[in-house]
């Protein structure tokens, strides 16, 4: 079969993924407590946060139960350390759901995630990687503040 829409929701995943994952990398220690004003996240948060939603998404698509919940890492990965291993593993497990789907599976209906309604397993994947690209883009921003250049700007 010609899987035309799994290879190109592979490559979205690929990009948002790597902008996340050089940003966790990019950030110096020190500025993973960073946050503009009081209410909103730490650059660290965001990171955790996403690592949480992540196994939210990804389970919704393969069927599975969630291993974690989507605020588990925000409430225990405290150091840069942990938030990037927290995140790390999110990402493989998502790597698994990206590969998992041919374009017939990827139509299957699912139970969406943080919703009770129904959509397809491509819905969800997409509905993760438009999560990664919002938070980038808050991430973006906390680099530009510290006057460090964000990965996708430095490639």
């Amino acid at each position: 079969a010609n899987d035309t829409l799994a290879r190109s929701i592979r490559k979205a995943w690929d990009d948002a993924k790597l902008n996340i994952r050089e940003s966790a990398d990019q950030m110096p220690e020190a500025n993973y407590a960073f946050k503009p004003v009081d209410t909103v996240r730490t650059f660290g948060q965001i990171l955790a946060h996403l690592a949480g939603a992540n196994y939210v998404f990804c389970s919704a698509a393969k069927g599975e139960k969630t291993p974690h919940a989507e605020d588990a890492f925000e409430k225990t990965a405290t150091t840069r350390a942990q938030i990037v291993k927290a995140l790390a593993d999110s990402l493989a497990y998502c790597d698994t759901a990206y590969a998992g789907f041919d374009d017939r599976r990827l139509a299957e209906q699912i139970t969406m995630p943080f919703s009770s309604s129904s959509d397809s397993r491509a819905a969800a994947l997409l509905g993760n990687v438009g999560h990664l690209n919002e938070h980038y883009g808050n991430l973006v921003t906390y680099f530009r503040m510290k006057g460090l250049v964000p990965p996708s700007s430095k490639r």
